[in-house]
């Protein structure tokens, strides 16, 4: 079960602790993994105040929320360096956060983009190639985060990652 404490004292302790775990002097970029009440975490929690302290410490680079609505994509937007939002074959909801990203010059990861591994494999083509080619034709697009199942399927998703974003080789 998912316990969500988006107060600021358990999130310095958190990132805290995962920089003594890593041995890191800062991490690159942390998000807030939102409980679904995404605007109410960003404006009245004291989640986004402590790392944005931290980030003017100098222990955290970039700062986001992997967000579960338009609106509080679009809020992180406003007041973050990265949101992390939801689009692939069959939920493009929140693209106006990710052309929204690409105009404030911020930083978008996709997540769910191979939905979660319940791609359609009876359409007549490679769902995964299919995939990468909508996300990838968002210039706003950073990053995709991906799971895998094992070494070779993590290779079969990087071969047609790679194949999506240089098509002439």
């Amino acid at each position: 079960e998912s316990r969500f404490d988006f107060s600021a004292a358990a999130t310095h302790a958190s990132v805290e602790r995962t920089l003594r775990r890593l041995g890191v002097a800062a991490l690159d970029v942390v998000l807030i993994h939102s409980s679904g009440d995404d605007l109410h975490i960003l404006e009245q929690e004291g989640v986004l105040p402590a790392l944005l302290d931290l980030k003017r410490a100098g222990w955290v680079r970039a700062v986001g929320m992997s967000t579960k609505t338009v609106a509080g994509g679009l809020r992180t937007v406003e007041c973050c360096d990265v949101a992390m939002v939801t689009y692939n074959l069959s939920e493009r909801k929140e693209l106006p956060v990710i052309r929204a990203a690409r105009a404030a010059g911020k930083g978008v990861l996709v997540k769910k983009g191979l939905r979660s591994g319940h791609l359609d494999r009876t359409a007549g083509v490679d769902p995964v190639r299919a995939s990468m080619d909508l996300i990838f034709a968002e210039p706003g697009v950073s990053s995709v985060v991906v799971g895998t199942l094992n070494p070779a399927h993590l290779r079969a998703n990087v071969a047609a990652a790679e194949e999506v974003l240089n098509p002439y080789g």
